[in-house]
């Protein structure tokens, strides 16, 4: 679940149970998150010098749980604490690459006119905000003739995963070999995807295009370029950036 809807509604059908302990730990967090402070017993709101998207995200998501609070209270304040976690500037992740198990730290990327976020691993990749679509690509590409690899993301505003999916299979199918049908998928995002590569030598080109909805009437698309050789590697690693893709509808 990638949208910060489902999120908090996972949260709240699991009932986390925190101690009261725990509990007060996580609002004073919050209560800092937030922009406000404790001054001689009154709380404060402080305005912040200039935006911070992260906080704002925050701020959003604790304000809508907080309508759960009156009935719910301790599943209420164990969903900020899940909040606060989705958006920190940097967790660890791990993640199984050529068979090994992997542990890699990434960081939060937070495109200005887009609205989601995704955590890369900045120490591989960069992300290049574009106008139309943001870009991920290797950091240090390798010198030679290589296919391309990157992963791009874009914002359909008014058409539906389901129509979308239908025009990229035929549009693939005009440059690819082989192409597997359109199917939905639980993961490692909840949408659509369509494959192909271009013949079995270890250079052949690959595709890989996810499309999502956006929450609206429109869709997210994520398409993947690398290569069979690096199938293991970059692919692997393209797709764990797709399950820390989240979209966020919040107003600036």
């Amino acid at each position: 679940m990638n949208n910060l809807d489902d999120q908090i509604k996972k949260a709240l059908e699991n009932g986390t149970k925190i101690t009261q302990t725990d509990r007060q730990d996580v609002w004073n967090h919050i209560e800092k998150e937030l922009f406000t402070e404790k001054t001689k017993g009154e709380l404060k709101v402080m305005k912040p010098k200039k935006k911070n998207r992260h906080t704002a995200f925050i701020a959003a998501a604790a304000a809508a749980v907080l309508l759960f609070i009156g009935a719910q209270t301790e599943m209420g304040h164990a969903v900020i604490d899940q909040i606060k976690e989705l958006f920190a500037p940097q967790k660890q992740i791990t993640q199984e690459i050529e068979g090994n198990k992997e542990k890699t730290n990434v960081n939060l990327q937070q495109p200005s006119k887009s609205q989601y976020v995704i955590y890369i691993d900045e120490e591989r990749y960069a992300f290049i905000e574009g106008k139309d679509k943001d870009r991920i690509v290797m950091k240090t590409p390798v010198e030679g003739n290589f296919p391309e690899v990157s992963m791009e993301i874009e914002q359909v505003a008014d058409r539906a995963p389901e129509d979308i999916i239908k025009d990229l299979d035929a549009q693939i199918r005009d440059k690819f070999e082989k192409v597997y049908a359109p199917q939905q998928v639980n993961e490692p995002i909840n949408g659509w995807v369509v494959r192909g590569i271009d013949g079995q030598n270890w250079d052949s080109a690959i595709i890989k295009v996810y499309v999502v909805s956006n929450g609206s009437q429109g869709s997210f698309i994520i398409t993947q370029h690398y290569f069979l050789e690096a199938a293991e590697g970059h692919g692997v690693r393209f797709d764990e950036m797709v399950k820390e893709f989240h979209i966020v509808n919040v107003s600036q």
